[in-house]
């Protein structure tokens, strides 16, 4: 098995940026939804409910700023983007905590897992994708970990699905049969959630070791 893609979405709910390598930390892919769309009260607003954010793009500068379509995430035309999306009162936030992830810090899908799927794998939105793996054996790796040179993933459990995967990446037409596919022929879930037992460095094409 080897890494066949690595993803980091800078701003969380937006569409990201695909790595040639990356640096793995305890929490996650280094600069993965460290920008935040938060309501009045605090709470992250998400594609879940305003998907056009899909549309825009999160990528990150050689120094590590994250930018929005190639601009500042703090410059106030971002904002203003955002804001005629997710209402006048929705605030940017930079936000590098544990608590900006769904779930767990990193999401690994797998070339099987996708090719079964029968649609973009963008739709699941993860982290990495684990090329050379056989059909949906990716069901059986909850409880193990994978090994990345140094890095050493501990895989949690299955990723429960929500209606982001129904927009398609670029032109965000909705679709709400592939939810309806996921929840039919995956139970509803696909992909694993992942936690970050050692962290280091990863590129493309390394190979992995399922422990």
């Amino acid at each position: 098995m080897y890494v066949k893609e690595i993803w980091r979405y800078p701003v969380k709910s937006m569409a990201g940026e695909r790595l040639e390598r990356a640096a793995v930390t305890p929490l996650g892919i280094d600069g993965d939804r460290v920008v935040l769309v938060v309501n009045p009260h605090g709470r992250v607003v998400t594609a879940r409910t305003r998907p056009a954010l899909l549309g825009h793009k999160g990528t990150m500068d050689p120094g590590g700023v994250p930018l929005v379509d190639g601009r500042p995430w703090s410059n106030p035309d971002v904002l203003a983007d955002v804001r005629g999306i997710a209402g006048p009162l929705v605030e940017l936030i930079h936000n590098e905590s544990a608590d900006r992830f769904d779930v767990l810090p990193l999401l690994v899908a797998t070339d099987g897992a996708i090719a079964a799927f029968g649609k973009d794998g963008r739709r699941l939105r993860p982290n990495l994708v684990i090329g050379g793996v056989s059909g949906l054996a990716e069901r059986t790796w909850p409880g193990r970990k994978l090994r990345i040179g140094d890095v050493v993933i501990d895989i949690d459990s299955l990723r429960a699905r929500c209606v982001m995967t129904t927009y398609d990446p670029d032109t965000l037409q909705h679709d709400p049969a592939v939810l309806k596919d996921i929840v039919k022929r995956f139970g509803g879930e696909l992909a694993l959630n992942c936690a970050v037992e050692k962290g280091g460095l990863i590129e493309l094409n390394q190979n992995v070791e399922l422990l």
